[in-house]
This record gives C-alpha cells, structure tokens and sequence, in this order.
C-alpha cells in the first residue's frame, strides 16, 4: 500500500462517505471488526490477474476511486476457504465476475504478497503459507468496478482485506484529463541481490529486499547462535537511521521435511532474529515483524547440498519507508 496514505480510520469503517460508486457491502461473519481504511477519491491499483510465475506476474492497473479496507475476524476452526467463499458468492450474485483466484502457493507465496498492495501490520496479516486471493469486475451504468479480496489466518484470528476501485467507462481521448487508463502488463522481477556485509542496506533500498548472510543456526534449531553478525550491526544501522522504515524478517528452509513443518522452523528462526535485533539494539518492536514461508521461495534448487544451505536464510524485507 502507498507510503503516507494508510492511515487507521475505525471510526468511518462501514461509512460510505465519499465513496461514489463503491455502494456494494458485504457481509462479514458477526464476529468481523474493522481495522482500517483508505479512500483515495482517483488513484491506482494494480488488480492481479495472474500468479508469479518465472520472475513475472501479469496486472490490469486501474485507476478511479479507491477504497481499502481490512477486518479481524474472531475464529479458532474457520479456514481461509470458509472466509473467502461467502463473499465471493455475494460479489458474483451482485453481478461480478470473476477475474482470478489463488491460493497462497499457487499464487506465488512470498513473491505474491510482496507484489500485491497489503494494508500494514497490524491491521492485515497475512499468513505466506495459508491466504487467498481473488479479483473481480462488473459494469454498472457508466462504470466499471473493480474488487479485489485477500483472505489470511493466524491462530484465533482471521484477516479479510477489500479493495473496490470505481472507474468511469470514458473515452481514451479523457484519460489525459485523470481519467481511466488500465493494462495488463508483465512486472519483471528485479536481479537478485547478492549483498555484502557492507552493503545490506544499499541492496534493501536498491531492491527491497535482501539476505542476511552471516545468521548461523543449528542443524533443525531455530537458536540464533550468540554472533557478533555484521549483517544485524547494518540493519540496526540503517533502522537507527530511517526511523520511518520498518521491515519484515522472512525465514526460509530447504525443502527436506514437512511443509508445515518447514514453515514453522522458518518462522521461529525470523523470530530469534527479530529477539535479537529488539533486545540488542533497543528497537521499537512494531518496526519489525517475522514471518516464516519454509521451502515455497528458493533462491536456487534443493537438489545439491550447496543449493540448499543457499535456501536456507533470513531476508529482510522493506515494508514501508514513511
């Protein structure tokens, strides 16, 4: 979501407001509460109509008035079917069609979610092993509308973000005027980064994204070994520097095992890391959060040895910069 235009709004979810031709509501489980919205009256999103797949991934950017939004979901045994499918059946019985749909490693995983617009923690979650998402589109009158659903879960909770975008079917010659322009355009994935010691913070803002090479664990521990790690003194470095930026550690695994297994070792490694970072060097604790995608994002193949000590990582991630 665009640095400096998510701001937290409880007080206006459900409100209509300024909201134009967004009218339709869906209904949400009893237990749903508002956590935050935004309302651009014309922006611009990009509406996934593919998976990532090979380095790219296929968008409709549409621009319009744009509402997002985001829900908590009080629940110990709903899955992220059992959220998500209601409300596509309200969206397609309110004339929608469907453009796409996924499932967290079908969608792509971590590459997916970090290509999508996601309001911030803790408002959204997102789970990297178990969210969906769906697009849609419907003309109403002298409009399109666009509508696209992100559906996670953590324990107890689940997490529901909404984006409607509503656009006015004009002429091409009017999209000069701040009108709608939309296409369908392959993103490139950027060069994978391949970060120094002394380079970790010029590579997250070169690339949005990099390894922390030196982090050792033992063999099936999540333990961070005591260190010093240059790599922590660089992103403490630079987090002391951009007190606006806040990041996600993401752990990875090789693919030997379980992928529920995986996912949690890989959670519980960027969880160590995050301990480390706030106890040692007095970080506030909502700059950083851990995540854990286990073996759905290899650098390389895990068929040798050294492609899966090479799978096996910390990132750090770039999440917002205002």
């Amino acid at each position: 979501m665009r640095p400096g235009v998510y701001r937290l709004l409880i007080a206006l979810a459900g409100c209509l407001g300024a909201t134009g031709g967004l009218a339709f509501e869906p209904d949400l489980p009893t237990s749903a509460r508002p956590t935050a919205e935004e309302l651009d009256a014309l922006g611009s999103v990009d509406i996934a109509l593919s998976g990532w797949r090979d380095g790219n991934m296929v968008f409709r950017q549409v621009e319009g008035t744009v509402r997002h939004r985001s829900w908590q979901i009080t629940t110990s045994d709903l899955t992220t079917l059992q959220i998500l499918e209601p409300l596509r059946r309200q969206f397609l019985e309110t004339g929608y069609e469907e453009l796409f749909s996924c499932e967290a490693r079908a969608c792509g995983g971590f590459d997916f979610r970090y290509a999508i617009d996601v309001v911030a923690e803790p408002a959204m979650h997102v789970d990297l092993g178990d969210f969906r998402y769906l697009s849609l589109r419907r003309s109403e009158g002298e409009q399109d509308e666009y509508a696209a659903l992100l559906v996670s879960r953590s324990s107890g909770r689940g997490f529901v973000q909404l984006t409607q975008i509503s656009q006015s079917n004009t002429p091409a010659a009017s999209i000069a005027e701040g009108q709608v322009a939309e296409a369908e355009t392959p993103v490139p994935s950027p060069a994978s980064p391949s970060p120094s010691l002394r380079g970790i913070a010029a590579t997250l803002v070169a690339t949005g994204h990099a390894v922390l090479p030196d982090l050792t664990f033992p063999t099936g521990s999540s333990q961070l070994a005591e260190g010093p790690f240059g790599s922590l003194d660089e992103l403490a470095q630079y987090l002391a520097d951009n007190p606006q930026a806040r990041v996600v550690l993401v752990g990875h695994t090789d693919a030997e095992g379980t992928l529920p297994a995986n996912i949690s070792l890989s959670r519980k490694r960027a969880l160590a890391v995050r301990d480390r970072l706030l106890r040692d060097y007095d970080l506030p604790q909502d700059r950083v959060v851990a995540e854990g995608v286990g073996y759905l994002s290899p650098l390389t193949s895990n068929a040798t040895e050294a492609g899966r000590n090479t799978n096996r990582r910390v990132e750090v991630v770039l999440s917002n910069v205002e």
